[in-house]
C-alpha cells in the first residue's frame, strides 16, 4: 500500500474517532483545566481555616489526639465516627480531621459518599475553626466529572478512560498527518503565517494543526497518566517500565500488628506520631487512621502511615509501619530507598496535574488541558467547513 492511501485511511479515522468521541474529550480537558489550580484557590479560600493563629505556642503542648477527636465528634455530632486525621509538622498549621464513609452500591457521585467531610481544628485548644463538606465542594464535583462523568468511580472512570485511550490514537495519528513531505511544506507548520490570510477556514486549520502538534507529546504524557486511574494494565506498565521490567511491587502486608489489642491506649496514636516526626522533622505532613470500623472496612494488613515531605505535590513520600496497638515501628520504607517504578507510580498523580514541576508545572498543565479542549472544536469546524462549502 502507498504512503499516501496509508494516510488517506489514518485521516479517516482520525476523522470519525474524532467526531465520536469529541465531546468527552473537551469535558473532560476543561474540567482538567478548571482543576489545575485547585489546591491553590481551594488553600486563598480557607486561609483562616488552615492557620490556627495560636500565641505563645512555644511554650504549649498540643492536646492528644483522642481528646481532639472527643472535640471533633462533639461540635458536628456525626453518627459515624472520625475516619483519619492530617497532622502537619509545622504546627501553626491546623490539624485536618476527615469523616469518609463510602456507600460501595451507589451508582453516582452523590450517592457514593454517605459522608466526606474535612474539620479544621486548633491542636493547642481542640477549638474547631471550620467543617467543610467535601461532597459539594467545586472542585471535588469537577474532579469527578473529570474522572468519572459523576458516575460511581469504579466504573465511571472506564467511561472516561475509553475515550483517552482513543484520544491517545488521535493524537499519535494527528502528528502522522501533520508531518510535512518536504522542508519546504514544514517551515508553514511549525508557526502561523496569517499575514495575507484571512480566511477563517485556513485560520482554524492551523490552529488545530500548530497548536495540536505543539500540545500532542505532553498531551501523551497527561492522557497516559491519566489512564493510571482508569486501568490497572497501565498501571502495571508503568511500574514495568521504570523499574527495569519488574513486574513484583513491593508488599509489606506482611508487617502485622502482633501486640493484643489491650496494650492500646488512649496516647498510641500521639506515640505513632512523635515517632514519625522524630524521623521526617522536615516533612509536611502525615496522615493517621483511627481504626474504628467503616462501612466498606476491611481488617488493616498492617498499620501504615503516609508521610508527605512536600508541601505542593505527594511524588516525595514516605511509608511506615506501625504495631497499631503499642505504637512500636517495625518498618520505614523510604522515600530514597525505592525504586524507580515505584517512584514513577508515587510520581503518576503529581506529573498529570504538573504539580511535579511546582506553580510552573501547574501553569503549563492549565494551558495544555485548553489547548487539548480546543481540538475537538477547530476539528470539527474543520469538518463541517469542508461539509458546507459556502
Amino acid at each position: 500500500m502507498k504512503k499516501s492511501s496509508i494516510k488517506k485511511s489514518i485521516k479517516k479515522i482520525h476523522l470519525w474517532l474524532g467526531l465520536t468521541i469529541g465531546l468527552f474529550v473537551f469535558i473532560i480537558s476543561i474540567t482538567g483545566a478548571l482543576y489545575a489550580f485547585q489546591a491553590e484557590i481551594t488553600d486563598s479560600l480557607r486561609d483562616d481555616a488552615i492557620y490556627h493563629q495560636e500565641k505563645n505556642t512555644s511554650t504549649k503542648a498540643v492536646l492528644p489526639l483522642k481528646v481532639l477527636e472527643k472535640k471533633v465528634n462533639d461540635h458536628t455530632k456525626e453518627k459515624y465516627p472520625v475516619h483519619w486525621v492530617n497532622v502537619p509538622v509545622d504546627k501553626s498549621l491546623s490539624y485536618i480531621f476527615y469523616y469518609y464513609e463510602h456507600n460501595p452500591k451507589a451508582w453516582n457521585y452523590f450517592d457514593e459518599y454517605v459522608i466526606y467531610k474535612s474539620v479544621y481544628v486548633n491542636p493547642y485548644n481542640g477549638e474547631v475553626l471550620a467543617v467543610y463538606d467535601e461532597t459539594s465542594d467545586f472542585f471535588n464535583i469537577v474532579k469527578s466529572i473529570h474522572y468519572s462523568f459523576l458516575f460511581r468511580a469504579e466504573w465511571g472512570a472506564y467511561i472516561c478512560g475509553i475515550p483517552t485511550l482513543i484520544f491517545i490514537f488521535m493524537l499519535i495519528s494527528g502528528i502522522i498527518l501533520w508531518w510535512p513531505k518536504n522542508k519546504a511544506a514544514r517551515k508553514q507548520r511549525f508557526w502561523f503565517n496569517w499575514k495575507n490570510v484571512k480566511n477563517w477556514k485556513r485560520k482554524n486549520y492551523d490552529l488545530h494543526n500548530i497548536l495540536g502538534f505543539y500540545a500532542s507529546f505532553l498531551a501523551l504524557i497527561v492522557a497516559i497518566t491519566g489512564l493510571y486511574y482508569s486501568f490497572f494494565f497501565i498501571q502495571a506498565a508503568i511500574y514495568f517500565a521504570f523499574s527495569g521490567g519488574s513486574t513484583a511491587y513491593p508488599d509489606f502486608s506482611h508487617i502485622k500488628t502482633k501486640a493484643p489489642i489491650e496494650l492500646r491506649t488512649d496516647t498510641t496514636l500521639d506515640k505513632i506520631g512523635k515517632k514519625v516526626e522524630e524521623l521526617y522533622p522536615d516533612a509536611y505532613g502525615y496522615s493517621l487512621d483511627f481504626g474504628h470500623p467503616h462501612i466498606d472496612d476491611h481488617e488493616h494488613p498492617n498499620y501504615s502511615v503516609f508521610v508527605k515531605q512536600l508541601s505542593y505535590s505527594y511524588h516525595v513520600n514516605h511509608s511506615l509501619i506501625f504495631d497499631e496497638n503499642t505504637g512500636e515501628l517495625l518498618h520505614v520504607h523510604d522515600h530514597k530507598d525505592k525504586n524507580l517504578g515505584e517512584k514513577a507510580i508515587a510520581a503518576n498523580y503529581d506529573t498529570h496535574i504538573g504539580a511535579i514541576l511546582g506553580l510552573p508545572g501547574k501553569i503549563l498543565a492549565f494551558i495544555l488541558s485548553l489547548v487539548c479542549a480546543s481540538l475537538p472544536i477547530t476539528g470539527f469546524l474543520i469538518w463541517r467547513g469542508r461539509k458546507n462549502k459556502k
